[in-house]
């Protein structure tokens, strides 16, 4: 993963920290100064500040104090919660942070080494599909002394002051950093898919198995290395940090710290009982107020667990922001909760492993309205059709597929204000197995996403075997950006994007003809396969001019359901379409029947029967299949 980090901006650590002990100066970075253009976009500054570096705030500096922990962690005065809480759950994971805090030992300040100091740190974050390393200077905002942003418990302690930091100059200031979103920053921690869960609109409170279901995911999220943060929904500004009568604060990210079955009971009893409650533990940013419920830190409930499993969990009763809850409490106060998934692609891995295609795209404008790739949503329907165009493959019976995409971010400075998202999301059509062009006209929708204006947008989804299109689109259309495509699949999807409209024009044309038109055939089923009582494993083999399209196996049954569209691209249309239906068999495939059919422009929704024929005789077999064969369309090829 290291050799792959990209110098953000070109500044290349290794060379400016030589170049800095070389001339025995401390390094100033030049692209963050320490200024006021570092902390705001809008706005005056209130108390004078100073920008300090670590020597001169406190003795004896240090990058770690007693190792690295969620409760290091206090949120200063700029609102973001949300990237402390990423903090707190990135703290929990040593392999994760020592992605994010590289060569942590060779940072660290080494008192016995003074003149091996440069002033100069840098960081990893994972953004728009690749590593960036970040360098910063040490310099840091202070008010009468004291760090006015994100700080840790101990005075001389500054990893997350500087990560911050290192984040801030990616998102442009510091005030950029107000308001934003756990799920960008878990995604920029960890190269993963955030997954958002909205726990009210999901019924998760009063539904047990769904909430059951949901709380292994969340298990193996956590057991898996993945991330995860919990939030209860603000829906007025005067909502915003309101704390309930429960302990827990609205408006406001929580880090999942902990996700466990805990044993209930002591000593033996419990092991034979084995009664386990689903249990999760969260941490406030703030490092105080926790939840004064059932199981808070001085709750009468844990009476109802041995010492041995306290101390294995790390109770302790002190008011640190962090404290346990229920599972079925977590679903019942909070209203959100994020999953940011570590997706496997190692092939060496014991767990599951995700085949992974990554693209690049863009919504863009151009001259010729035809040749526009920014159409809107599907609200907009001349336009929708404009929009980048992807095709992947399920190539199993059915298969989880996780798709995510993700705007380009956009920074903030003084002289263009915040850098706001687009409203963005995606819809997903089953197409025809061999489609191979642009879509131009709707078919069947098989998912969507939702529309927001976050920087990503995840979809999970099961679908069956078959060739589908994904459409990334802005809401409205009009609107210019990039974005990044990521497809998930357990085996490779091919996934590419359609560029083309129609089949290209070569030199050969004019010799073999250009196809004029598009003919869709859509199989739909059989009845009546005469075979074994178990029935046929049958399938239909779609053929136009050369091209052909075929099912998948429908193993054991006499009333299979194909299913199947295929697409042609026609240059003599006085040659029919041909369908035919197979038995599959190990050694030799027996044939069952075929059809052959003409495009009607008179009838051009036509549905024709298939009379399946004893393959030893011309004559109809006592026991006749038939197979329903839809010819969706015949149209001209600029139309489609």
């Amino acid at each position: 993963m290291f050799s792959c980090v990209k110098p953000y901006e070109d500044q290349n650590y290794s060379a400016l920290r030589r170049d800095c002990l070389r001339r025995k100066v401390l390094f100033e970075d030049p692209l963050f100064p320490a200024t006021d253009d570092s902390l705001y976009y809008k706005g005056t500054p209130g108390p004078t500040v100073r920008w300090k570096r670590p020597k001169d705030i406190c003795e004896d500096p240090r990058l770690f104090v007693d190792g690295i922990s969620s409760h290091d962690l206090h949120q200063g005065q700029v609102g973001n919660c949300w990237f402390v809480a990423a903090c707190s759950s990135l703290a929990s994971r040593e392999s994760l942070w020592q992605k994010v805090i590289p060569d942590w030992k060779e940072q660290e300040w080494d008192p016995e080494k003074p003149n091996a100091y440069a002033g100069i740190f840098h960081f990893h974050f994972w953004r728009f599909g690749e590593w960036v390393d970040v360098v910063i200077d040490d310099r840091l905002p202070t008010v009468n002394n004291q760090l006015i942003y994100c700080h840790s418990s101990s005075r001389n302690e500054f990893w997350c002051a500087l990560v911050e930091k290192a984040y801030a100059k990616l998102a442009g200031c510091y005030q950029a950093l107000d308001g934003g979103n756990t799920a960008d920053a878990l995604v920029d921690f960890t190269g993963g898919v955030s997954e958002p869960i909205d726990l009210t609109e999901g019924n998760f409170a009063s539904d047990e198995t769904k909430r059951n279901q949901l709380f292994e995911r969340m298990l193996k999220v956590h057991s898996r290395g993945g991330l995860i943060s919990a939030s209860i929904k603000a829906v007025t500004a005067a909502d915003m940090e309101a704390r309930l009568a429960c302990g827990l604060v609205k408006g406001h990210a929580y880090a999942v710290t902990d996700v466990r079955k805990v044993r209930l009971g002591h000593g033996l009893l419990a092991f034979f009982k084995s009664e386990k409650l689903d249990m999760i533990r969260l941490r406030n940013p703030w490092g105080e107020r926790e939840w004064n419920g059932p199981w808070s830190d001085t709750s009468e409930e844990w009476q109802k667990v041995s010492k041995s499993e306290r101390e294995k969990m790390g109770v302790t009763v002190q008011d640190d922001g962090e404290f346990w809850m229920t599972f079925e409490d977590v679903c019942r106060y909070f209203t959100d909760i994020i999953k940011c998934r570590l997706i496997n692609t190692s092939y060496l891995s014991i767990h599951k492993t995700w085949e992974e295609a990554r693209l690049h795209g863009a919504w863009t404008l151009h001259e010729d309205p035809r040749q526009n790739r920014s159409g809107g949503c599907i609200n907009h329907k001349d336009t929708f059709f404009q929009n980048p165009q992807y095709i992947f493959d399920v190539k199993k019976p059915e298969d989880e597929v996780l798709i995510c995409i993700q705007q380009r971010p956009k920074r903030s400075t003084r002289r263009e204000g915040k850098g706001e998202n687009l409203a963005i999301g995606f819809d997903i059509y089953k197409v025809e197995e061999n489609r191979q062009y642009r879509m131009h006209s709707l078919q069947h929708k098989a998912a969507s996403s939702i529309y927001i204006n976050s920087r990503s947008v995840f979809l999970r989804t099961d679908q069956p075997e078959g060739r589908y299109v994904i459409i990334p689109t802005t809401f409205e259309p009009g609107y210019t950006g990039e974005f990044l495509l990521r497809v998930f699949t357990d085996v490779p999807s091919n996934c590419r994007e359609l560029r083309l409209d129609e089949p290209p024009h070569t030199c050969w044309s004019s010799l073999c003809g250009y196809p004029q038109l598009v003919t869709q055939v859509h199989v739909l089923g059989a009845a009546g396969l005469k075979d074994s009582p178990a029935g046929a494993n049958s399938y239909v083999i779609i053929k136009c001019e050369g091209d052909k399209v075929r099912s998948a196996v429908q193993k054991g049954t006499s009333t299979p359901e194909y299913n199947v569209k295929g697409i042609f691209y026609r240059k003599k249309l006085s040659q029919p379409i041909t369908v035919q239906v197979w038995n599959h068999r190990v050694l030799k495939d027996e044939f069952l029947g075929q059809v052959h059919l003409k495009a009607d422009p008179d009838n051009l929704q036509a549905l024709h029967t298939l009379h399946l024929r004893d393959r030893n005789s011309r004559q109809p077999s006592d026991l006749p299949g038939t197979v329903a064969v839809h010819i969706l369309s015949s149209t001209s090829l600029m139309a489609v």
